[in-house]
This record gives C-alpha cells, sequence and structure tokens, in this order.
C-alpha cells in the first residue's frame, strides 16, 4: 500500500501556501483566466520544460531564471493567450508581467516564474494582465487552489487537482498539485502546465533530480495526439513549512518525498489523458519484460500513442494486432516469439502466437470503460509483456473519437 494518504486542499494544502483565480478579461469566453500561487516565505523551485525549438516566453524566461536561482515565491499563470511566437515584444511582456507581480506582493521581480496557455502567435493582452494582478493578488487565499485550477484550463472540461499527505521524522509532509491540458500532448518534458507544491525541506539539487525523474514516469508518459506544445511546463516549489528535518542526500526519506512526487505528478497526468479532446476514456498500457524501464516506457507510449490503437478502442474493437504493430514499432528490439498482449484480462496473443478468446466479451469489455465513472472505472488496460527483462513501465493515452477533429478544425475559428 501506497506510504501516504490523500487528503483535500489542492496546492494549498501544504503549509505556506495561497492561491488564487480569477477573470482578467484574457478569455473572448470571459471564464476565469488568471491564476497566482503564492508560497509565504521562498521556497527551493525547479522546473522541466518543452524542448521544442519553439518556446514560449514563459518558458524562456523560467529557464534562465532557475538557472540563476533555484528558489522562487510565486508563480502566475495567464489563460487565453500563449505567449509563444511572438518575438521580442513577447519577451518585453514577460518581463513586465513579472515585475508588476513582484511590485504587487512586494517581493523580487527575481522570485515570479511565469506560464501562459492559449492560442499560439498571441500576444498576452497587457492591458487586462495589468488590471488583473493586482486582482488575483487581493484574491490570494489559504483555500485558492479550486479557483486556481479552475483559471488555468483552456479546452480541459474539467479541472485537475490532487494532494496527499505523508509522515517524515513524526510530522506531516504534503504535496499538492494542479495541471491543465487537454489537447496538443505528447509531452516531450512534462506536461501542458503542472504545478506543485510542499512544506518538505530538502535541498535544491535533489528537488531537482526528484521532479525530472517523476516528470518522465508521468507527463513523459503521456500523449493524446502526439503533438508537443510550445509552452509545456512542471513547476514545483517546497518551502520547508513542514519543519522537517533537510532532506540533503538520497536515503529513505527521500525515496519516500519522491514516491509522494512521482503519485501527484501520475494522478495529475491520466487526468489530462482522460481529458483528451473528445475522448471517452483512459488508455493505461504496461509493459513488462523489457531490458529496462526506459525501453518499456518507449514501447507503451507508443502503443498509447497509435492513432490505429486510439481508434480502435473509440469503435470498441479489441483488434490486438494495433498493439503488436505499435510495440514492434517502437524501436526497442525484442523477439517476436516473446509477445504477450492482453486487453483487461483477456489474453490475445501468447508466445507469439495468437490466441482464441470471447471478441464480443472483449468488446463490452471497452464499451463499460467509456461509461464507467471518472478516473475510477473508465480505464482500458493493455498489459504487454516482451521478454525476461525487468523493465516495467507505464504510459497513458485515450481513445481518438471524431470530436477530436471537430474540436481541432475549429479552434481559432
Amino acid at each position: 500500500m501506497a506510504d501516504w494518504q490523500k487528503i483535500t486542499g489542492g496546492i494549498t494544502a501544504p503549509r505556506g501556501y495561497q492561491a488564487a483565480g480569477i477573470t482578467a478579461g484574457l478569455k473572448p469566453s470571459g471564464l476565469p483566466d488568471l491564476a497566482l500561487i503564492f508560497s509565504e516565505v521562498e521556497a527551493i523551485a525547479a522546473g522541466v520544460f518543452t524542448t521544442s525549438q519553439v518556446k514560449a516566453a514563459c518558458v524562456e524566461y523560467c529557464r534562465q531564471r532557475l538557472q540563476a536561482k533555484q528558489s522562487a515565491r510565486a508563480i502566475l499563470c495567464n489563460a487565453g493567450q500563449a505567449n509563444a511566437a511572438t518575438g521580442t515584444q513577447g519577451n518585453l511582456d514577460t518581463l513586465e508581467s513579472a515585475l508588476a507581480v513582484a511590485q504587487a506582493l512586494n517581493i523580487s521581480s527575481e522570485s515570479v516564474l511565469l506560464a501562459s496557455t492559449g492560442v499560439i502567435g498571441q500576444r498576452i493582452k497587457m492591458d487586462a494582465l495589468r488590471s488583473g494582478i493586482p486582482k488575483v493578488v487581493a484574491a490570494l487565499s489559504a483555500t485558492g487552489s479550486d479557483a486556481a485550477a479552475g483559471a488555468i484550463i483552456t479546452t480541459d472540461l474539467v479541472t485537475k487537482s490532487i494532494a496527499l499527505e505523508t509522515t517524515i521524522s513524526d510530522r506531516p509532509v504534503r504535496i499538492g498539485g494542479i495541471a491543465k491540458g487537454s489537447g496538443m500532448i505528447h509531452p516531450n518534458m512534462a506536461t501542458m502546465l503542472a504545478f506543485v507544491t510542499c512544506d518538505a525541506v530538502v535541498s535544491p539539487h535533489l528537488w531537482q533530480q526528484m521532479l525530472v525523474r517523476a516528470a518522465d514516469r508521468s507527463f513523459n508518459s503521456i500523449t493524446v495526439d502526439g503533438d508537443t506544445s510550445t509552452n509545456d511546463s512542471l513547476i514545483a516549489l517546497a518551502n520547508g513549512q513542514s519543519r522537517t528535518p533537510a532532506i540533503i542526500e538520497w536515503g529513505a526519506e527521500a525515496e519516500k518525498l519522491e514516491a509522494m512526487l512521482t503519485a501527484v505528478c501520475q494522478h495529475l497526468a491520466k487526468a489530462i489523458a482522460r481529458d483528451g479532446e473528445g475522448a471517452t476514456c483512459l488508455i493505461e498500457v504496461e509493459v513488462t519484460g523489457a531490458q529496462n524501464e526506459l525501453s518499456a516506457r518507449q514501447i507503451a507510449k507508443t502503443i498509447a500513442g497509435s492513432s490505429l490503437v486510439k481508434s480502435a478502442i473509440f469503435g470498441r474493437d479489441p483488434n490486438w494486432g494495433r498493439i503488436a504493430a505499435a510495440a514492434g514499432r517502437a524501436g526497442v528490439p525484442f523477439e517476436q516469439e516473446n509477445l504477450q498482449i492482453k486487453l483487461g484480462n483477456f489474453l490475445m496473443l501468447e508466445n507469439g502466437q495468437p490466441l482464441q478468446f470471447d471478441r464480443a466479451a472483449a468488446s463490452a469489455y471497452l464499451k463499460k470503460a467509456s461509461v464507467g465513472a471518472y478516473l475510477q472505472q473508465d480505464t482500458v488496460l493493455i498489459s504487454v509483456n516482451v521478454g525476461n527483462g525487468y523493465g516495467v513501465g507505464k504510459a497513458w493515452g485515450c481513445d481518438l473519437s471524431y470530436d477530436y477533429v471537430k474540436i481541432n478544425a475549429e479552434y481559432t475559428t
């Protein structure tokens, strides 16, 4: 069993954090569009960002900030405009945004991190942002996580939030997180946007390493449509307000903290995959028997990202041949005669040989997932074994429905 428990509160569950989300007039819809996360003290900060050659101004800003100083107190996120591919003016808008937040909070601008989401090629509506920043600062609250989670979403159908608590040195330690993402999901770093707060005391070097590994096992293992965003950002703060002894080297306490961080990231990542545009179910692929974890994850993500596999799941067609084909093109060597494939409890291929199975029952299994309770009974499980290695990896995706094309064909029109 996990050595932690789920609690309420999201990103404000850990001690010493406040958050807010307001409507600043950035979205044409008039929905909430400006969020702020604030630590009452300086917090250790870590980040993982998109590897795309086309990066939003906020991504470059945060990378430079964290290279110079591995701490922060505030994260401002606007929704509506991505501020990506906006040239020099986009960079200037980013610097002005950070300075405005710093002045409103009476902190150094070096302690402000930024994130943006929305339409690529559009600058932030700076007049709305300027007037919105004092309002979002005034709205900061120790119970503001839900408001912040609602202000960072775009095409998402639901908000994504989680908080967990464990015990370290006989004191409670909490990690909370919120995320957004529904389309343009094939992260090569983290996810569209995810923010994590923690009240443990941990060294900057360890915190960054933990976050990178957690990202690989969560956000880097999801896919909706094979498109990597210009704005992918995962930012995590650890402010030490749990008053536990500092974790400065690897050991049992560091492993426990990283495991809980990974669990938070995996929950948010699965929520993003399940909320894929037009999706009706979550797909979880587990690969075993690979040479190492990286190889297993690579096969799993290839299967989860296959348009043919995703389409078959949407059509409730237990077409295991598409799963086999995706595994075979993942770029990971394995012996075909070792391949095993299961869909739920239905064994379809064993030792590279096709087996008889109840196709109607397997199709019914897929149909049942499409009407199951959100993130509970709505998951299609695909299990693949490729040999006798120790590598195990998971990836998550969603089915590909007619609505995905409709949503994205009309995104800006």
